[in-house]
């Protein structure tokens, strides 16, 4: 039951996010962090893979690139390879660092790509690592600071995303940052998670009803985009390989079930079964997505573990991704910020 194919192509707009295995800290201090900046800033140009937003938190990271002809997989190869060898070192720790497999989310850049800026930006914000936009501003692990021009940072490429905002780069900062600012005003955060097929079939409440014909796929978690994007995409994507869950090892589905019911306070049965207990249904959901996003099974492979439906879990996912993730973002403090280069533009805003 591998996982499809990573679709991607010379020119490709990717959301990329790296977690930490098990989703513990893949950093823990400010020099973890400029670590990771500074293969970035190597990369990127290296391998001729722009990079238009990025955030760095404590157990996990976001960018938005464009994938050079080297592709998608050996520049985040190089990147995670190279951070986690180090790391390792550096903490005298053994063992993997990342969760075996990044995901990436092939994007259509209208109307997406300045919506994802805005998203990856503000993640600190919603996390509630900073109190608020201004705070924001100046915060030096996400490329928002950068794209006002507060701080320094070359390989980062701002002027594709400026030029969304204006010719005069005073009056595209401003306007950049009131759309930041508009995003948070309306406490609502859209959809920007794969799927894009999902979308023109109705929506989760109409996909769930359908179980067969070409209905029954009609949604791919590795793109982000109208219905048309999604078609053209996966008509020259290679089949996706199926294999029965009998052949694959669900230790770490076991280990999984364990962790959560301790966590929840509930039994291993309550999560791998049909009760409606508002705690185990939690747990559900979480269980549901990290078997999912971390692990790599398929909805249905998912529901004969855990003795449910495949619509079951497709309602779990679909509650898990509408949760806040309030506990993740108490855990996080923003920690001692480093000394960064400023650079001074007198139309900047303050």
């Amino acid at each position: 039951m591998p996982r499809g194919p990573r679709l991607d192509h010379p020119g490709a707009l990717h959301h990329v996010i790296a977690r930490g295995i098990e989703r513990r800290d893949i950093s823990y201090s400010d020099v973890d962090r400029r670590d990771l900046l500074d293969r970035l800033a190597q990369l990127a140009p290296a391998l001729d893979t722009p990079i238009y937003a990025w955030c760095l938190m404590s157990n996990h990271f976001h960018l938005l690139v464009r994938s050079g002809g080297a592709g998608l997989s050996a520049f985040a190869q190089r990147l995670l390879g190279g951070y986690a060898s180090t790391f390792n070192r550096r903490r005298r720790r053994s063992g993997y660092l990342f969760q075996n497999r990044f995901k990436s989310t092939l994007v259509e850049p209208e109307p997406y790509f300045l919506e994802l800026v805005r998203y990856i930006h503000s993640n600190p914000l919603r996390a509630g690592i900073l109190p608020d936009l201004d705070a924001l501003d100046r915060y030096p692990w996400s490329g928002h600071a950068v794209l006002l021009g507060h701080l320094a940072c070359p390989w980062q490429a701002t002027d594709p995303v400026l030029a969304c905002f204006g010719s005069r780069a005073g009056g595209a900062r401003r306007a950049y940052r009131a759309f930041v600012q508009d995003g948070l005003d309306r406490h609502t955060i859209p959809d920007l998670s794969g799927g894009g097929l999902r979308r023109s079939a109705g929506g989760w409440d109409h996909l769930l009803g359908l179980r067969r014909g070409r209905e029954a796929w009609a949604f791919d978690e590795r793109v982000l985009g109208s219905s048309a994007f999604a078609h053209a995409v996966l008509a020259d994507a290679p089949p996706v390989p199926l294999a029965p869950i009998g052949r694959r090892d669900t230790g770490h589905l076991d280990h999984l079930l364990t962790e959560l019911a301790a966590r929840y306070g509930v039994p291993r049965s309550d999560i791998a079964g049909p009760s409606k207990r508002s705690v185990a249904a939690t747990a559900r959901a979480e269980f549901c997505d990290r078997a999912h996003t971390d692990y790599g099974w398929t909805l249905a492979a998912i529901a004969r573990y855990l003795g449910i439906s495949r619509p079951s879990v497709a309602r779990a996912l679909h509650r898990h991704s509408a949760a806040p993730n309030i506990a993740a973002g108490k855990r996080r403090t923003a920690g001692t910020l480093p000394t960064l280069a400023p650079r001074h533009h007198p139309s900047s805003p303050v």
